[in-house]
């Protein structure tokens, strides 16, 4: 009888003893696992938005940061937030990267680093379909423009003389400004006017084949993590290797990115 005591108690203490382990293991691999915190602005289609519901990220970003995620390791957590926010949300460490349509320029490099250029872009016009007055930048003078506030399109049609500049928070609200006829012009990064055209099958309006600018987006990070920027970097060339990144770039684009 006590052998058979005996033995019990060494089986329970075993089994203790195992499932100890087995919640130590779980609990050290749930501090291991690696989080990427993005910073967004989900209100830039293509690039980045929000589904029907409210509630998953999607758009040519958020593809491409998952991927890049993937690539080095780490589960992406998407944080939305307004756009002229995203560069302080960086440098006061409350996210990692910032992937939002951002342009390369000397203005943000001197508060973050960028990784290589992952898109080129420019700005276009999109007018009224009967709207004869205005088909380049040029015409813009004297006319009211609407903008995205804190974009590289509100920064440079400030720079034309004449312009009467409306800033709104999102380029939705821009083209809702245009079908209320409450401004003459909408300028905004031309893959935004073009697939907002192609989404919305609006009629009324038309893009300008003009454009402004040459720009390159890239990903944000902070100027204090260039381990992290190589790592970035790396992941941003293995998908270019790979085929991935044509991948992602012809789902929302339709063609590659050659």
């Amino acid at each position: 009888m006590a052998k058979k005591l005996l033995v019990l108690c060494m089986a329970a203490l075993m089994a203790m003893a195992a499932l100890v382990a087995g919640c130590g293991g779980e609990q050290k691999a749930a501090e291991s696992e690696k989080v990427l915190k993005v910073g967004v602005n989900a209100d830039f289609a293509p690039f980045e938005f929000q589904d029907e519901n409210g509630k998953e990220y999607q758009g040519f970003d958020m593809d491409l940061i998952r991927a890049i995620g993937e690539e080095m390791g780490y589960k992406v957590d998407i944080n939305n937030l307004n756009f002229d926010g995203l560069i302080p949300a960086l440098e006061a460490g409350n996210i990692d990267v910032c992937i939002s349509g951002m342009t390369i320029n000397d203005e943000r490099k001197q508060k973050v680093n960028f990784s290589d250029p992952y898109y080129k872009s420019g700005l276009s016009i999109i007018v009224a379909k009967d709207n004869d007055s205005i088909t380049k930048f040029e015409d813009l003078k004297g006319k009211k423009v609407a903008v995205q506030i804190g974009t590289t399109s509100a920064a440079e049609v400030k720079k034309i003389d004449g312009v009467d500049v409306k800033e709104f928070n999102s380029s939705a609200d821009t083209f809702m400004e245009l079908r209320a006829k409450g401004v003459d012009a909408v300028v905004n990064d031309r893959p935004v006017n073009d697939y907002y055209i192609m989404k919305s099958g609006e009629t009324n309006v038309k893009a300008l084949p003009d454009l402004l600018t040459s720009e390159d987006y890239g990903i944000a990070v902070s100027k204090k993590n260039e381990e992290l920027l190589k790592q970035v970097n790396d992941a941003l060339r293995k998908l270019h290797e790979n085929g991935k990144y044509d991948e992602i770039f012809t789902k929302w684009f339709g063609s590659t990115s050659k």
